[in-house]
């Protein structure tokens, strides 16, 4: 079987780097010429929560050959369209995309594939790049954990859920809907203020002001999903739609000091999308807290703090404002206090 990662950053190489480890052969791809370079030359070298250097071979996009019965996407959403019209011309007849992107990524991918060439899989863990050859996986080995599931009919379910099952547990999800949404509820909140704060996760749960709007973020997640008709998926083993989402002063109350503990394995990760816009790139905002402001506004709802998010986040791309803690201050408004200047 002949299988490959598309995007291999700082995720991307850190799985190829577990699958190698496990015997598997994978292909890298990635347009970052100085991180082809090492990769071959030196191996991944894979730091933080684990520490190892493994062989892998890696390639150019322009340097991809042949068909592939399994693609593990791992780019950006922004691209997906072109993406997956190159994809197609590399994959077997019985061949799928397994995208484990963030947000709602299968619809688009779907269109150009066919609904039974793509698979979606929520990733419970994070990495950061840290140079040509070396990244770092930031999340503890115990929240290492894969949801799988169909878009369509399934092809290769079973291959990815075996490759995918080489670095830690796989949920396979019969409902692949439920789990994206469950995934997404965590990353409106916590992708999408390290991006506009520059904390780390594990920064913005502890710092009462920030767990607050995190705590909004999600709570509009859960709505939006439900009100779509959502089933949202456990993650791992936790229902965090009804943890975390609209509920009485009490449990509001309680799942606000639940927070620090439920991202403390998450602790040290920084959002993609922090690097993204540290380094000048426009990111991926839309396709996250976007995704709730619109399935939000399809259903009649609102979602303010979402949409705070990404005006922020553009904002920041586009030179508005600095990327920083003081940030928090432009949410204090949605909660009825001072109004911005």
């Amino acid at each position: 079987m002949r299988t490959a990662i598309y995007g291999a950053g700082a995720m991307g190489t850190v799985l190829g780097a577990f699958l190698a480890r496990a015997g598997h052969a994978v292909d890298l791809f990635t347009r970052n010429e100085a991180h082809v370079a090492a990769l071959n030359a030196r191996g991944a070298h894979i730091a933080g929560k684990e520490n190892f250097v493994q062989p892998v071979r890696a390639f150019l996009p322009s340097q991809m050959e042949g068909e592939y019965d399994l693609v593990f996407l791992m780019t950006k959403q922004r691209g997906n369209a072109e993406t997956a019209a190159f994809l197609r011309g590399h994959l077997r007849e019985d061949g799928a995309v397994c995208t484990c992107q963030n947000g709602l990524p299968e619809p688009a991918l779907a269109a150009v594939l066919g609904a039974d060439r793509v698979l979606g899989c929520a990733v419970a863990w994070g990495a950061t790049y840290r140079g040509p050859g070396e990244c770092e996986i930031t999340s503890e080995a115990g929240a290492r954990t894969f949801a799988l599931g169909a878009y369509g009919a399934g092809a290769r379910l079973g291959d990815a859920a075996a490759l995918l099952g080489c670095m830690g547990p796989v949920r396979i999800e019969e409902d692949l809907s439920g789990a994206r949404w469950s995934k997404l509820l965590i990353n409106c909140a916590f992708s999408g203020l390290s991006a506009a704060l520059g904390l780390t996760f594990g920064q913005i749960a502890e710092d009462k002001q920030t767990r607050r709007i995190a705590h909004k973020l999600m709570q509009e997640c859960a709505a939006a999903g439900r009100a779509a008709g959502v089933r949202f998926a456990p993650v791992q083993g936790h229902r965090v739609d009804r943890l975390f989402g609209p509920r009485g002063p009490l449990g509001r109350a309680v799942a606000f000091r639940l927070i620090p503990a439920a991202m403390k394995k998450h602790a040290a990760l920084r959002s993609g999308m922090l690097r993204d816009l540290e380094e000048g790139r426009r990111c991926e905002i839309g396709f996250i807290c976007g995704a709730v402001c619109r399935a939000a506004e399809k259903n009649g709802l609102r979602a303010p703090f979402n949409e705070r998010t990404v005006e922020i986040v553009h904002g920041i791309e586009e030179g508005k404002y600095a990327i920083g803690r003081e940030n928090a201050a432009l949410y204090e408004d949605l909660f009825g206090g001072r109004k911005r200047g």
